[in-house]
């Protein structure tokens, strides 16, 4: 049985990465040790991993993620609060698969996608 996935995804600069999730997302370090180019992060049940990849070109970034939620809108008007740049093309909206969603790029262009189930959604 499977019970969890951790995504892990490229990050040049742990310091940035985690300045970012930290201060700016509200997620907060995992575990007690302190790894060399290695980053763990939480937030409610979910759980990002990253990886140091100083080379990294960002413009040839491919690293996705899509975390459901429970509370779009609230999650959404909160990143624009904190000046959080949603991505060009992931507004917050309902798709036609059935999720209402939007999306945001991490500092190593890391897309992450926000979405939840209409079906489950309060108007």
């Amino acid at each position: 049985m499977l019970t969890a996935i951790h995504p892990k995804l490229p990050m040049r600069n742990k310091n940035k990465t985690r300045d970012f999730y930290l201060r700016k997302l509200g997620f907060k370090e995992f575990g007690q040790a302190d790894f060399e180019g290695y980053l763990m992060i939480e937030k409610d049940s979910v759980q990002l991993h990253f990886f140091e990849f100083v080379d990294l070109d960002p413009k040839e970034n491919y690293g996705q993620v899509y975390i459901r939620t429970d509370t779009i809108d609230a999650l959404y008007q909160q990143l624009l609060e904190r000046n959080i740049s949603i991505h060009p093309n992931g507004a917050l909206e309902n798709k036609l698969w059935g999720q209402r969603e939007f999306s945001i790029l991490d500092p190593d262009n890391n897309l992450l996608t926000f979405g939840q189930d209409i079906k489950k959604y309060r108007y």
